[in-house]
């Protein structure tokens, strides 16, 4: 694993926790006895005068205020570790790195300036963002079996705080999972594995999720681990962290905290009158309100909002279905009201304010020949402005909601990543957002305040997504080494 900068200067701290040795004491050779009187080597001699015992006297004296003085200079230079340098410190920043004699110069859209940037080789397959603290985090290898989170600063490359090396539950053929969260204006980096402590351990109740969570700024980390019995889904799309088995069974971490709820399938809080809700119930996600849960239809906040509440225009109210989540809002698909015209061939989709199940947007889709095995996943820009999901993308200031794909559903536009201005990416008649960004379909740019798509060349490489500014850019190198490139916006 290398990261292409100089390594900035190492915080160091005061040997053995940040305590000195006792220096007011000398052996019995060289200076004071126990008793406080003078040693018999060092002291005075029967026979030694007085002038040669005053000197000394000076002289040891000397040297303790010199050993003093140098003690408390160390401890004014050390003074502990430090945080994290965050965007909002007034020190310079260091420029974009060149790269252009480093890595071969890839064929970005024509907003990115390929000619500077950074770039981060052999990492994980996951990277994790901090928009507000202005970090990006990944993991490299630290050894055989072990594994360290390393952070950057997106806007320059430059390099942030490391995390101590770890290993995780399972084998180390492949990367521990990353993710980000975000509670009460505070980021945190969130690394996961799962396995058991004991190898030899069969049953699945010896089985743990692990689970370390950094303060996104100054990298100060807590573990969390807890039993799980079946494999887990992890996420974070909310203000806590979400473990489920895919059903009804979860529990909820406080990131700022490490505190774990256990939620049983009991404890859900069904509504009323609801016959579909008992029916496949899953998880989704966590919002200030609650725990986000869905039945074969029709979804609900627990001890908070039901779907049937906020039901889009023109739709069935007990039809909802919850896709995703993303900064605050929820995606959810809907059915046409029975007896309308398009009711057997379109469908609407909607995004609700998770807080209340307000829908904000909602556009007219027509329904796939086959279904998604996979619902669209919602991403947002950093800014939180504008959502996208697969062919789906919205405007939530100007709550508009646009369907990109041809009259009749052909030739679906599948977006990849959007940025704070509205400049959407994706490509035509590509198969999901891992195909468009692995270079199937034709790549195009959108730009969301005016709905409009613009093709690209077919050569062209899409970002994975943006951060302050700057675009994010994979590619594998014929070692089969993965890379991972930030080019800035042109100027």
């Amino acid at each position: 694993m290398k990261l292409r900068f100089v390594r900035g200067p190492r915080r160091v701290g005061v040997p053995g926790g940040g305590r000195f040795s006792r220096v007011g004491r000398f052996s019995r050779g060289g200076g004071f006895s126990r008793g406080g009187g003078f040693s018999r080597g060092g002291g005075f001699s029967r026979g030694g005068g007085e002038g040669t015992v005053r000197q000394r006297v000076v002289r040891l004296t000397l040297v303790v205020g010199v050993i003093v003085l140098a003690l408390l200079l160390l401890l004014a230079t050390c003074g502990g570790n430090k945080p994290a340098r965050t965007k909002e410190d007034n020190a310079p920043k260091r420029p974009v790195a060149n790269v252009a004699d480093r890595a071969p110069r890839l064929s970005v859209p024509g907003g990115y300036d390929a000619a500077r940037g950074w770039e981060i080789v052999d990492g994980s397959p996951d990277f994790a963002i901090a928009h507000d603290t202005n970090r990006l985090a990944y993991l490299e290898r630290a050894g055989a079996d072990r594994f360290r989170l390393r952070t950057l600063d997106p806007e320059t490359g430059e390099r942030g705080w490391d995390g101590e090396p770890w290993r995780p539950l399972f084998t180390p053929d492949r990367f521990p999972r990353l993710l980000s969260v975000s509670k009460d204006d505070q980021e945190y980096f969130v690394t996961w594995s799962y396995g058991r402590l004991n190898p030899d351990a069969l049953r699945p109740a010896d089985s743990i999720i692990s689970l370390d969570i950094y303060n996104a700024a100054d990298g100060s980390r807590q573990r969390v681990e807890t039993p799980w019995a079946d494999a887990p889904k992890v996420s974070a799309a909310g203000p806590a962290i979400l473990i489920s088995d895919g059903k009804a069974t979860s529990a909820v971490i406080d990131p700022a905290t490490g505190d774990v709820v256990k939620v049983p399938p009991g404890s859900l809080g069904y509504p009323k009158g609801c016959k579909e809700c008992r029916k496949l119930t899953e998880v989704h996600g966590v919002t200030t309100k609650g725990l986000l849960v869905g039945g074969a239809k029709e979804f609900w906040v627990r001890g908070g909002w039901f779907s049937r509440q906020g039901a889009p225009k023109d739709t069935e109210t007990a039809s909802g279905v919850p896709a995703s989540m993303a900064s605050g809002y929820i995606l959810a698909k809907w059915q046409k009201k029975k007896g309308a015209k398009d009711a057997g061939t379109h469908e609407v989709w909607a995004v609700h304010d998770a807080s209340t199940g307000k829908a904000v947007a909602q556009v007219r889709c027509r329904k796939p020949a086959i279904k998604p095995a996979e619902d669209p996943r919602l991403v947002a820009s950093p800014d939180g402005r504008f959502l996208i999901a697969g062919r789906l993308a919205f405007d939530l200031d100007a709550k508009k909601a646009y369907c990109f794909e041809e009259s009749d559903g052909t030739q679906p536009l599948t977006l990849t990543t959007v940025s704070d201005d509205g400049t959407a990416y994706g490509a035509v008649s590509a198969r999901n957002t891992a195909d468009a960004l692995a270079g199937g379909g034709n790549p195009v740019r959108v730009d969301l305040t005016t709905a409009t798509p613009e093709a690209l060349e077919t050569n062209v490489r899409l970002p994975s997504a943006e951060a302050a500014g700057v675009g994010l850019f994979r590619w594998t190198d014929s070692k089969d080494q993965p890379h991972l490139i930030g080019y800035p916006r042109q100027d």
